[in-house]
């Protein structure tokens, strides 16, 4: 924990406060913040130094910027009980919050307009760490006839598996296209328990304990906050219900951003179960379960948990 002197020196500058209740509730890079707050980039960056000096602020890089966030080294509560008492004696923070949001939307939009555009051949294209062998060894951990949620189910080719065995499967995608194609695919085939829903990752359009197993098949380094979208899991699923996950096991291939829209470059086998613990599930399990021959050799991880009854 950084000294209370140092704290309340460099908070002591509204702009700064202003910053930091924003950090509060989000990653933002110095121009989300620039645009935000209408402040020039030198300007924000003398100030986020000053914060981070101060062990308030840390950063993590993300292509060719950086995200800002919150330091959670918070022992007793002090900046964040800190941060609510000066919040109503900001005027700027109510809009800056409002701002915030749109800011992030855009970055939200950044990603379905990519899943947009390549709707409907998905499956012929090249996605990285989609494999048959990966499907295999989690479809060995599948329990009879379920109601299963696939979220960010794309066009669905993955539900259309589930459902030879599922009692129903919902499939989530935020891609209004992409469910279009979805649901074309499955009258075309003739599948009747396939339902598609539109939304987030981490806001599912689905009651509380109406599923027996979520998957996210290559889906969740695609979410803005993969933690969230597995609180939503865990708020779905039912007592004793478990979630799946194959993803990308984590990598340095900064391509991967622009070219498939990926968010985090994967996550290690350590991040994936603290992640799961911390949202709520029980006896985690992770594997590496391929290797991709190909550079950059992208690796699978699949990662096993339950809710607990």
């Amino acid at each position: 924990m950084p000294s209370i002197v140092k704290i309340f020196r460099v908070v002591s500058d509204p702009n700064r406060l202003r910053i930091l209740l924003l950090l509060q509730g989000e990653e933002l890079s110095v121009a989300e913040l620039q645009e935000i707050l209408a402040m020039g980039q030198s300007t924000i960056s003398t100030h986020l130094s000053q914060l981070r000096q101060a062990g308030l602020v840390e950063d993590r890089r993300v292509g060719k910027s950086s995200l800002y966030k919150l330091t959670f080294e918070d022992e007793g509560g002090i900046v964040e009980k800190l941060l609510e008492q000066a919040r109503p004696e900001i005027p700027e923070a109510t809009t800056d919050q409002a701002t915030m949001r749109r800011v992030v939307k855009k970055r939200q939009d950044r990603m379905r307009s990519f899943f947009d555009s390549v709707a409907g051949r998905l499956g012929k294209d090249y996605v990285p760490g989609k494999s048959w062998k990966g499907v295999a060894e989690a479809l060995l951990r599948l329990m009879p006839p379920m109601v299963i949620a696939d979220l960010g189910a794309g066009e669905g080719a993955f539900a259309l598996l589930l459902a030879q065995r599922a009692t129903k499967v919902i499939a989530v995608d935020t891609s209004a296209r992409m469910i279009e194609v979805g649901r074309e695919l499955v009258q075309r085939h003739g599948v009747t328990n396939v339902e598609y829903r539109q939304g987030d990752m981490e806001e599912v359009p689905i009651d509380d304990a109406a599923v027996d197993l979520v998957f996210f098949s290559q889906s969740l380094h695609h979410a803005l906050h993969p933690e969230g979208a597995l609180r939503e899991a865990w708020r779905i699923l039912k007592p004793g219900g478990q979630v799946i996950i194959l993803d990308l096991l984590q990598h340095r291939y900064e391509e991967a951003r622009e070219a498939y829209a990926d968010e985090w470059l994967g996550f290690s086998e350590t991040e994936m179960e603290s992640m799961l613990t911390r949202t709520g599930f029980a006896n985690p399990e992770t594997s590496v379960v391929h290797k991709e021959p190909e550079m950059p050799q992208f690796q699978t991880l699949l990662a096993v948990a339950q809710k607990a009854i």
